[in-house]
């Protein structure tokens, strides 16, 4: 082991004294300057699996580093960073000279290089570092690929072929493209993992021959050709495949054909010519492979063939990367030139798509070049005396080569990728030859941050990113947030009629931010919101006798999948599914001793042997429940063969059961048979979660749950209504990390937290008074990128997460709800609806069991009153509301629909109110009836028209005792006329007025 330094303060403060506990010399490493651009180094004797690093200060000193980064490398030119949390996380390292800070890695490093860059120091004495790496040995099998070679496995034909086969490897390499793996099966077809442009893709070929095309599975990783080691493996348990590339994971199902098959050879680093047409690529692999395993079998040891140039050595490249990192930084380069032209040539790779990459002046006064990025091409630009004298520009090319006459070079430009020669004939210089002014960071190792593999954008959503961020295209998702998390669309047709929407077509998310997808589906609404899925044959199918067909079997594909209409199910207050069968000489069920003839598969697979109306296993139809059949002694009505038309019809309403996947009609096979079957929509009604709600009657009760797990992504909603200023919604701690939602006065509402970089709040101030007894809705959400909170429909409230802070949320309490374990003040109301990461907390179920907690919450017309419009009148409900249009001229869910009628001339409506008592009068027989127990003081009419014509008779009104009231449009505006003697009949529209 050997340390190496940037600079050193003096000899005794050289890098050779740096080792943990040193006391000679200076006791420690100390640089000559004290800035951010100095490093100390260790050297270990070979490649070594690091898990651990341990700092001190300076012994006996003021002298420590307080921040700094940590670095790996192979070969100690090109070097890595380490990562804490997928994100560049500085260590924090020590508070004085002598105390040892370890930290054990999470993940461990295979390197043979360790270095120290510091970032902050003690500000009352200098950089001083003692430093020691803890490790354990590490075994390693190379082979290098010159891009023309491959290496050729055939696995043991004896050995029986496992349902199970694993292939693991690392690589690395320069070049973006070149097959890595090419499996073939004895069957002729392929499978091959293949480098595409800085990608790693599996595909597969079907069969041999040239019209066998190779048809992509899955692609994973991005900027793989950064000359640092990848781990990829793929898993197949028979047809299931396991897809990895370092740690991220992808899974799919292989064709049938390839469940059962068997490798005949495998070759690695590439595949033949006639191979290699078949491939996106067309080349074959240039870089290394290590610790290749298949099956456990090492194949660079057992390797029986290798065709063209591979070494079992991994040759490192000498090019210097170089990393600007920050728009502000910039390299000056001393050039001199050994005659009238010099050839510059660079490679870079960036996520932006403008910014400068080089300037220089050119010899004889011939002006200044300058190459650029515009619009992500290439231009290349000479100005003199303010005049443009060239104008070029390329294609997207990442590789560029130019023959220049220049004097100086300056390179600024962020995220430049730069590679230069060692000294060669023609004059041209390595970067590590030459002496730079550093006058902003400027780093040499490659180091590019892959913001989107993996992708942080949940649910589909397309990830792009900058050099500092990535963004999260969610459109066309259902979802939305910073990382396409939260679902846009509501989880039931309740939560819609809620919102004040009436019936028609809603996309249901019935899981919010859970897996499944939201689903299309119509919602009835009514006095209660249904929830309708239609299949593919919901009309009423005849059947005949068919020969040599003894039955006929129907499936049924619904407009959501299995997964979702299992979640609605679940999560309904009540489901129904009609099920009837028209019938002549055809039996049902055989009743009530036969086998039957027909039935049912449901949810799980199941056959069932009841009918529509009647209750499971009983083998009834609905009339032998109810005890009605035509026939007594049978249990339904088609059993009993009658030669007449009947049926069994009723409702399947057991949830478990639901729905209907297939049916079996058995008897139709004898002549004369005849039969008709329907199979209705599922509808279900109510949402258990939306209604799931516990009173909280003291400040010290609370309900709690089992810790909440939400380290990348959180979201939270519920509705609250409360009398009280202040109180805590819920909370969750961990050893440093909490997740809080607070109501902290009575207009504000606080959302906090901590992942490792401090305290966050995120605050909502309302207008109004939040303590009103009214149901308000609580959203918050905390992803890698930020947190929002949201109440009802207030402008919302977004805090930025650190750039580069931790990001896993890491709880270990149980999670409180209504109350708090750090003694802040509980909450005194109600809470509904409690949902984390798309699941409800079932509320009610806890309070069942918890002193000062109630289960339910009554009290909706104060929240959703305002819902039913035209004098409707709200009427309260177990779950819910009901609007009462009665005394409304409107009808409708929240008496919404106008009752209008449209009248011809010389047409109108009669109503005949009845007295208690009968009178000797003849009325019309096309008159409605309406009888009246009332007696009243006043009448109060109203009602809206639009008409062309007049005059006209908009309302006549007469009583049994001669008087009337009439209503008439004049060219003058409306006139009311009263008398007090008329007849009976009371007219509206455009009637007559009796003299």
């Amino acid at each position: 082991v050997s340390f190496t330094s940037s600079s050193e303060l003096s000899n005794s403060h050289g890098p050779g004294f740096a080792k943990l506990n040193r006391r000679d010399g200076a006791g420690g490493w100390s640089p000559l300057d004290s800035n951010k651009y100095q490093w100390l180094e260790i050297k270990l004797e070979q490649r070594t699996e690091i898990t651990a690093i341990a700092t001190q200060g300076r012994y006996g000193s003021s002298d420590w580093v307080t921040r700094y980064f940590l670095m790996f490398s192979d070969t100690g030119h090109n070097w890595r960073p380490y990562r804490q949390e997928d994100s560049i996380g500085a260590f924090s390292g020590n508070s004085n000279a002598d105390s040892v800070v370890m930290y054990k890695l999470q993940q461990p490093v295979i390197a043979q290089y360790v270095r120290i860059l510091p970032l902050d120091w003690n500000p009352n004495g200098r950089i001083g570092l003692r430093l020691e790496a803890y490790g354990c040995q590490y075994k390693s099998d190379v082979v290098g690929f010159d891009g023309s070679a491959h290496l050729l496995f055939r696995p043991d034909p004896s050995v029986t072929p496992a349902n199970r086969d694993v292939l693991s490897m690392n690589f690395k390499t320069l070049l973006n493209s070149g097959t890595l793996v090419h499996m073939e099966e004895r069957s002729g077809h392929t499978l091959t993992l293949e480098l595409f442009r800085g990608k790693l893709l599996l595909q597969l070929r079907k069969g041999r021959g040239s019209s066998a095309d190779f048809h992509p599975l899955v692609s994973l990783g991005s900027l793989l050709d950064d000359q640092h080691w990848h781990h990829v493996s793929v898993e197949r348990v028979r047809g299931l495949v396991n897809f990895t590339v370092d740690k991220n994971t992808q899974q799919f199902q292989l064709p049938e054909s390839w469940s059962h098959s068997e490798i005949n050879e495998i070759s690695f680093g590439g595949t033949s010519a006639a191979g290699l047409q078949k491939s996106h690529s067309r080349r074959n692999f240039h870089g290394c492979l290590e610790n290749v395993l298949y099956n456990d079998i090492s194949v660079i040891e057992r390797a029986e063939e290798k065709q063209g140039n591979v070494s079992f050595t991994c040759t490192e490249s000498i090019d210097v990367p170089v990393t600007f990192a920050s728009p502000g930084s910039f390299l000056a380069l001393p050039w001199v030139s050994g005659g009238e032209s010099v050839s510059v040539a660079l490679q870079f790779r960036t996520w932006n798509k403008a910014g400068l990459l080089m300037t220089f002046d050119l010899q004889h006064n011939a002006g200044t070049l300058w190459l650029y990025l515009s619009e992500a091409r290439v231009r290349l630009q000479i100005h003199k005396t303010g005049r443009l004298m060239t104008d070029i520009t390329a294609g997207s090319a990442h590789m560029l080569t130019a023959g220049l006459e220049c004097c100086g070079l300056l390179v600024d430009y962020c995220d430049v990728f730069i590679s230069c020669l060692d000294s060669h004939s023609d004059g041209t210089h390595s970067l590590s030859n030459i002496k730079y002014d550093f006058p902003c960071p400027v780093f040499f190792f490659f180091f590019f941050f892959i913001r989107c593999s993996p992708s942080r954008c949940e649910h589909g959503g397309r990830c792009s990113q900058s050099w500092s961020t990535f963004h999260c295209n969610c459109s066309a998702t259902g979802y939305g947030g910073a990382t396409c998390h939260s679902s846009i669309y509501e989880a039931s047709c309740e939560a819609y009629k809620h919102k004040g929407n009436t019936s028609g077509f809603y996309y249901i998310d019935v899981d919010g931010s859970g897996p499944i997808k939201p689903q299309l589906i119509y919602c009835n609404i009514s006095d209660k919101a249904w929830m309708v899925i239609q299949h593919n044959n919901t009309e009423l199918t005849k059947l005949k006798v068919s020969s040599g067909i003894n039955q006929h079997l129907a499936h049924f594909n619904y407009s959501a999948d299995v997964e979702q209409i299992q979640a609605i199910i679940t999560q309904a207050e009540y489901c129904e599914q009609e099920l009837s069968y028209h019938c002549k000489k055809s039996r049902l069920l055989n009743t009530p001793d036969g086998a039957p003839f027909s039935w049912w598969v449901g949810q799980s697979g199941e056959a069932h042997m009841y009918w529509g109306g009647a209750v499971p296993g009983s083998q009834q139809c609905a009339c032998g429940l109810q005890e009605n059949c035509v026939h007594p002694e049978h249990f339904c009505n088609c059993d009993a063969d009658s030669k007449e038309w009947s049926n069994d019809s009723g409702l399947l309403s057991h949830k478990e059961h639901l729905p209907v996947r297939a049916l079996t009609v058995g008897d139709i096979n004898r002549s004369g048979s005849e039969a008709a079957y329907r199979v209705g929509p599922l509808q279900c009604y109510g949402d258990n979660s939306f209604w799931n709600a516990a009173y909280f009657n003291k400040e010290t009760s609370y309900l709690h749950f089992p810790t909440f797990h939400g380290e990348l992504s959180a979201d939270i909603s519920f509705l609250f209504k409360t009398s009280s200023s202040s109180g805590v919604f819920l909370e969750n701690l961990g050893i440093k990390d909490f997740i809080r939602i607070e109501l902290s006065s009575p207009t504000q509402v606080l959302f906090s937290f901590d992942v490792g970089n401090g305290p966050l709040e995120v605050k909502v101030e309302t207008p109004s008074a939040l303590n009103d007894e009214r149901w308000h809705h609580v959203r918050a959400e905390r992803n890698v990128k930020e947190a929002s909170l949201y109440v009802d429909h207030h402008p919302g409230a977004v805090q930025k997460a650190p750039a580069d802070g931790h990001i896993h949320l890491q709880l270990n309490s149980q999670l409180f709800v209504g109350g708090t374990a750090s003694r802040q003040k509980g909450f005194l109301g109600c809470i509904r609806s409690l949902k984390l990461n798309g699941k409800t907390l079932d509320l009610e179920e806890r309070a069942e069991i918890t002193p000062g907690v109630t289960p339910g919450c009554p009290g909706h017309c104060s929240s959703y009153g305002d819902l039913c419009q035209n004098h409707g009148s709200c009427v309260e409900a177990h779950s819910g509301f009901t609007c009462d249009c009665s005394l409304s001229p409107f009808t409708g869910t929240f008496c919404h629909k106008d009752v209008s009628a449209f009248f011809k001339p010389g047409t109108s409506v009669t109503y005949t109110f009845k007295e208690p008592y009968e009178l000797n009068r003849n009325v019309s027989a096309q008159s409605s009836s309406i009888y009246s127990d009332l007696t009243l003081k006043g009448e109060n009419v109203s009602l809206s028209f639009r008409t062309s014509q007049a005059p006209a008779l908009l309302l006549y009104v007469s009583s049994y005792y001669r008087e009337f009231l009439a209503v008439l449009l004049n060219r003058n505006g409306l006139k009311q006329r009263e008398r007090h003697e008329g007849n009976g009949l009371s007219h509206a529209g455009g009637g007559y007025i009796p003299s």
